[in-house]
């Protein structure tokens, strides 16, 4: 299964920004009006992309605050934390893994691209990949439009291509670039939702070298 590339998801599968955004989607809910609250268990049960349908599942009423008022409260709170926030578990060691074996790698991330870079940067990743791809705003409505510009202008076929992420959307977004993948349920969805993708499912990345045959 060695790729020629990995496509790295960014949040919850290579930082590790779980915590952080299950406190902050909470201060959301008591700052306009929802009683709901959530553990990380029924947290990683509601999350998912388009964000504007997991804010609407989470109980957030838009209505009273627009989409756009509440991601821009979100961002505004979740960019400075984020540098706070370390690498998942067993991320190091696949990076390295991957890098010591020749393979391609890159991020295909919803988060905005500049915030991306910066994030990258502070945590002394930059050597690690050929590419960092985000989005131009921040409301993270998906990434597949993004990978597939980038796909398109590659010199080898998606197929020898892995992408590894922690949610469904990212085997979605596998699927229409015509990569395998891998999900790690270390990140903002259970095991139990992966495992519906019908794809790899790996508990943590310390796993992953030896399922490429790395």
């Amino acid at each position: 299964m060695k790729p020629r590339c990995l496509i790295w998801d960014w949040n919850g599968t290579l930082l590790d920004d779980l915590q952080l955004c299950l406190d902050l989607l909470n201060e959301l809910l008591e700052q306009n009006g929802s009683t709901n609250r959530y553990d990380l268990a029924g947290y990683r049960e509601i999350f998912g992309f388009p964000v504007v349908d997991y804010y609407r599942r989470a109980g957030l009423d838009f209505s009273k605050r627009s989409f756009e008022a509440l991601a821009a409260d979100y961002v505004a709170r979740y960019n400075p934390a984020s540098f706070a926030c370390s690498l998942c578990p067993g991320a190091a060691d696949a990076l390295a893994a991957l890098k010591s074996a020749g393979v391609r790698q890159v991020i295909l991330s919803a988060s905005e691209q500049a915030l991306l870079r910066r994030q990258v940067k502070h945590l002394g990743l930059a050597g690690y990949f050929d590419e960092l791809l985000g989005q131009t705003d921040y409301y993270a409505h998906g990434k597949l439009a993004v990978g597939k510009a980038w796909m398109a202008c590659q010199n080898f076929d998606a197929a020898e291509a892995v992408l590894v992420g922690d949610t469904l959307h990212d085997a979605e977004v596998a699927k229409g670039l015509g990569a395998q993948c891998v999900l790690c349920a270390a990140g903002h969805q259970s095991r139990a939702r992966l495992l519906t993708a019908g794809v790899p499912v790996i508990d943590t990345l310390a796993e992953l070298p030896a399922l490429l045959g790395l």
